[in-house]
């Protein structure tokens, strides 16, 4: 049922309205005073507010902005007194709908506007959910409610995707997370290995303890010991004071060693005792600490090749990888890309207060063709330049950076072999596009620049059924 706010100081005037719309079967609320309007309206969602303009307290130009503010698509009438039509133009242009004079000498002539703003807000309303199912569609995923099912299943929502590697991971975590063994994860820089390691911990019995992350290549070898281990006063030139290291900072919880490759045959002997025994001295100590701790580790190299090359100890590296997670690089699960696209598209938009709220097909379609060296880091660096330097609400081919903007590949537009005919590379264009849009013939013929009726004529020249 429709609802309708009557606002208006004269109580004849207020009484005639609301029964005439009472019983057109309206649900009609009636106040007689601007200021219990506005309470009526942060309570209550109102399709049609009809407001008289000028009142003692609260007029209606007022009310027009508040409600406005508070639903873009609530439909404001105003009520206006013989000789203030320049008054009400004035309220139209500010997003008032229509107006009436008063006295209201025709209540038909009031149902009939009411009747038409309804259906106004009706049009405005699919108009908007069309455009939404557009950008959708562009984008190929609805990410809040596909996330809320990967959450949902997973519980990890920090990991964003939906390729089968990614599900491969996810299924990996559940049984992963919950254990106390060590664990390895590899991949290559850029793929978000410690937003995996951060899962791990925040799934495990041992969330609720800390966290030490610990990146052995920004740390000198010189230094790492005293990182990982601490130190007494005195231990060194410098060692004003006794320092706890990661390993007492960790207790009870996990000590993530980022890029492990990068840590030196002589710390990795001491680190190999404390993985062992749960054990170790703080530097220029002379009493033992004991800790439990679960160990992540992490790097972008091959280690088997470290560890052949005598660059990794070989039993440190048995004891680092009792679990191995393997994550694929981006150019591997493009899939993905959309799906990620859109949730940086959020986070920077709000980030950097700016109202980016979609990319077109073009330029998505160059985003995913790309091969991202740098993986997940380098696509989020790119999508918030591109929030960051962007003039409009929607992202174009013009907003990439040039590297990404000269790819002429697209996904619709697959490579010709030798040997085959026009109609066949047509066909496998048209199957592509179909396939790529989960068979919305709609957004394959837009994706393909021709009309809907050639399309459905050319399935069924090719038997795409």
């Amino acid at each position: 049922m429709e609802n309708v706010l009557i606002i208006d100081d004269d109580k004849s005037t207020l009484e005639a309205m609301s029964d005439a719309l009472d019983s057109q079967g309206y649900e009609v609320i009636s106040k007689s005073s601007g200021k219990e309007a506005l309470t009526a309206m942060k309570e209550k969602r109102f399709d049609v507010v009809l407001t008289d303009l000028k009142m003692p307290d609260v007029d209606g130009m007022d009310i027009l902005k508040a409600a406005k503010d508070m639903d873009p698509y609530a439909q404001v009438i105003m009520i206006t007194a013989h000789g203030s039509v320049d008054t009400a133009v004035e309220a139209m242009r500010a997003g008032a709908v229509d107006f009436i004079e008063k006295p209201v000498k025709s209540l038909v002539e009031l149902r009939s506007k009411i009747r038409k703003a309804i259906d106004r807000q009706m049009q405005s309303l699919r108009e908007q959910n069309n455009i939404l199912q557009n950008q959708n569609m562009v984008l190929q995923y609805q990410n809040t409610s596909l996330q809320h099912q990967i959450n949902e299943k997973f519980g990890f929502s920090t990991i964003i995707g939906n390729s089968k590697p990614m599900h491969e991971i996810f299924s990996q975590l559940m049984l992963i997370a919950p254990s106390k063994a060590n664990v390895l994860i590899c991949g290559e820089t850029g793929t978000g290995k410690e937003l995996i390691a951060h899962a791990i911990h925040a799934n495990s019995s041992r969330k609720d303890k800390p966290f030490i992350p610990i990146n052995c290549a920004a740390i000198s070898s010189s230094l790492l010991e005293s990182e990982l281990f601490g130190h007494e006063r005195g231990a060194f030139t410098g060692a004003i004071k006794q320092r706890q290291g990661a390993f007492e900072l960790a207790n009870e919880g996990t000590l993530l060693l980022d890029e492990v490759s990068e840590m030196s045959i002589e710390t990795q002997a001491k680190f190999l005792r404390v993985v062992e025994d749960q054990q170790f001295m703080r530097l220029g100590g002379s009493s033992k600490i004991t800790v439990d701790v679960r160990i992540i580790s992490s790097t972008n190299r091959d280690l088997e090749k470290e560890v052949e090359s005598g660059r990794f100890r070989e039993d440190l590296y048995y004891r680092l990888k009792v679990v191995t997670i393997n994550i694929p690089p981006l150019r591997e699960r493009k899939e993905d890309i959309p799906i990620l696209v859109n949730t940086f598209l959020g986070e920077f938009s709000e980030k950097n207060n700016k109202n980016v709220e979609s990319i077109n097909i073009e330029a998505l379609d160059k985003l995913v063709n790309y091969d991202w060296p740098g993986n997940v880091r380098e696509l989020r660096n790119c999508l918030e330049s591109m929030v960051v330097m962007s003039r409009s609400t929607n992202l174009e081919v013009n907003d990439l950076p040039l590297n990404i903007r000269e790819i002429s590949l697209s996904s619709a537009q697959p490579i010709k072999q030798s040997g085959m005919s026009i109609d066949e590379i047509e066909r496998e264009a048209i199957k592509k596009a179909l396939e790529s849009t989960d068979g919305n013939k709609t957004q394959a013929a837009e994706m393909l620049k021709i009309g809907l009726r050639t399309l459905h004529r050319k399935i069924e020249k090719y038997g795409l059924t």
